[in-house]
């Protein structure tokens, strides 16, 4: 991919971010970008559900984002959303209205995808990022703490303090005072302690800050004469102090302190300080590399056939010591239905290729915990794990359909009639049956065939004849989809064996 446009969408918890870049080779190359500050986390109720007028502020900004993006295809462009959209029980309702708007799917991702995808952007914009560096990223929800060398992340964390949840939580009104602050920092003390020692043990030999409250801190620092180069703890020391006399941010006029960023200054400036404090650093410095560059270098390797989530599933199958041939033969009988029903799906990088070849080659992984029931272990693996490249909705798609492949299937009674994901749980149903054997039998003579909602799979009636315990296991698959009133028919007749 030469000379093409790709866009990155942060749904942040202060801030939402829209990045485009122009793709030469392997590098991007920034062209445009919009940032709009709806601090999303302000709006989070005691009942952890989004207020009205923070979903407005949101969906206002994504219709501006949508605008932008018009005319961009839809593999050219990813949305990420973080920490407020992780925790709020309402999001889905946002999120389904805030695709509307956008015009493209937005993806929520974990504390540990959003760090390692920080560390992406941040790297890509060192000048040396062959040494071990601490990276930290104090959002407006959460705050990312990631040890990286090179281009690979060593140590990741997503701690559950930020910006603006810290300033709501301490500073209502914009009030400070040293009780305050003090008990901001000692929060957010108590929350790196679970991290301390062994990031110290793993070590580092500088310290990068990244995204908006680093920024608006150093600012503040350089254009005061408190620090020079970077962050220093002298430095916000100087500037914690005159915040406590200001007595309130509001009333605090200093060069460098934007209006837009005075609301949530406070929390940053605890957090940053008790950072400094507990890792014993000296001095941070500054990247303009944050999540937006680190997602678009991700959306880049996909095109490029690098997609991260490959090497995630082979780990997985690794870690798990799963048999390997096995899940390689029911992924290629799946995958082969697949493509009977679904002409398109051949394309190896057609979503559902995708996901149904990681789905077949993970479904057995519960093993290693169980083998009664292994398929609801597998799901749960794959829902609540840390997966490098997936997204929690990635998580849940491929969760749900290794739960299905095998077992009652009014499990999905919730699952939406029109879903794709029912001919992948399909193919996947049943290239297990045909392959629950173990027998290394390659691809069985078998062709399937789809008219909406039913199903038909062609059988060999001389290859079933010679597999009885195959034969009567599709008999119980068709009793089983006829349950939920999605017909799947067995028919016999004439086939030649595909392997």
């Amino acid at each position: 991919m030469e000379h093409e446009l790709i866009a990155a969408v942060d749904l942040g918890s202060n801030s939402f971010r829209l990045q485009v870049g122009r793709c030469v080779e392997d590098q991007i190359y920034p062209l445009d970008g919009l940032k709009e500050v709806v601090r999303l986390a302000a709006g989070l109720t005691p009942a952890k559900s989004l207020d009205a007028a923070s979903r407005e502020r949101g969906i206002a900004a994504l219709r501006r984002f949508g605008e932008r993006l018009r005319g961009f295809d839809p593999d050219s462009v990813r949305a990420v959303a973080t920490n407020t959209l992780r925790v709020a029980k309402n999001a889905p309702e946002f999120l389904q209205e805030a695709e509307a708007a956008l015009g493209f799917p937005i993806e929520v991702i974990a504390g540990r995808e959003e760090a390692r995808l920080i560390y992406v952007g941040v790297a890509h914009c060192l000048p040396d990022p062959h040494r071990q560096q601490l990276v930290v990223d104090i959002g407006g929800g959460s705050t990312e703490f990631i040890i990286g060398k090179s281009f690979q992340p060593v140590q990741l964390e997503s701690l559950y303090m930020g910006c603006v949840s810290y300033s709501l939580r301490y500073f209502p009104d914009g009030e400070v005072d040293k009780r305050s602050f003090r008990e901001a920092e000692l929060a957010a003390r108590r929350e790196l302690q679970a991290i301390g020692y062994p990031y110290r043990e793993t070590g580092w030999e500088r310290a990068v800050g990244s995204s908006g409250s680093a920024k608006a801190l150093l600012d503040v620092l350089e254009q005061n004469g408190w620090s020079q180069g970077g962050i220093r703890l002298e430095g916000l020391e100087t500037f914690r102090n005159a915040l406590i006399k200001a007595g309130s941010v509001f009333r605090l006029d200093l060069p460098g302190l934007k209006g837009d960023r005075l609301p949530v200054i406070p929390g940053g400036l605890a957090i940053m300080t008790a950072v400094f404090k507990e890792f014993a650093l000296e001095h941070l410095a500054f990247s303009e590399g944050a999540l937006r560059l680190g997602v678009l270098y991700d959306l880049l390797g996909r095109y490029h056939h690098h997609d991260l989530r490959d090497a995630t599933v082979q780990a997985f199958a690794r870690r798990y010591d799963t048999d390997a041939a096995h899940a390689d033969r029911v992924a290629e009988t799946a995958l082969t239905l697949l493509s009977q029903i679904q002409p398109a799906s051949l394309d190896g990088d057609h979503p559902d290729h995708r996901f149904l070849g990681w789905g077949a080659r993970l479904h057995e992984i519960g093993v290693s915990v169980a083998h009664s029931g292994y398929h609801k272990h597998s799901a749960y693996i794959l829902a609540n794990a840390d997966m490098p490249g997936f997204s929690k909705m990635d998580q849940g798609r491929l969760a749900r359909i290794v739960l299905a492949h095998r077992g009652k299937l009014e499990r999905l009674a919730t699952l939406d009639a029109g879903s794709a994901d029912w001919r992948l749980i399909g193919c996947l149903r049943l290239a297990a049956v045909l392959h629950r054997a173990r027998d290394g039998r390659g691809t069985p003579p078998v062709e399937l065939r789809a008219d909406g909602r039913e199903l038909t799979l062609l059988a060999d009636a001389g290859w079933l004849e010679e597999h009885p315990l195959t034969a009567a296991a599709l008999v119980d698959e068709e009793r089983e989809w006829g349950l939920i009133g999605r017909p799947l028919r067995v028919l016999r007749g004439v086939l030649q064996a595909a392997a």
